[in-house]
């Protein structure tokens, strides 16, 4: 592993837990309908270690949410945790609010707001792009 910050966190129920070490980037909160309808949120926070950092202590779940990418859940308690894009495979997303400290990672930005839910409210001061960040 990288050396840097560690990460922790894991499900609800304690079953699937994970660490991943390293400075994390693109902590953001996303508003797509993929990240809304797979986890059943308004919004999904976000950040990014390198897959190759990131250990699970039990095999979460796999499920393919779209041609281009693949989430992991608890298969005991349902807890969405990661989230890999085909297009980006040294890279795993960690969901903040599974992580043991996630007021330690607030939110950089607000990603795909052009799908935003009427009434989410975003707040001041933080970058909010109409789709994926440079798009």
């Amino acid at each position: 592993m990288s050396t840097g910050a560690m990460i922790s966190g894991g499900c609800r129920c304690g079953a699937v837990r994970y660490e991943a070490q390293g400075e994390p980037w693109n902590v953001t909160v996303c508003h797509c309908t993929d990240c809304r309808g797979a986890t059943g949120a308004p919004m999904v926070g976000w950040l990014t270690v390198r897959q190759e950092s990131c250990r699970f202590t039990a095999a979460p779940a796999w499920f393919r949410s779209s041609p281009r990418a693949e989430r992991a859940f608890c298969p005991s308690c349902g807890t969405p945790l990661a989230y890999r894009a085909d297009d980006l495979p040294e890279e795993i997303d960690l969901t903040l609010a599974s992580l043991d400290d996630p007021e330690r990672y607030p939110p950089r930005d607000h990603v795909w707001v052009s799908r935003r839910l009427s009434w989410v409210t975003l707040p001041p001061g933080l970058p909010a792009y109409p789709q994926a960040r440079g798009s």
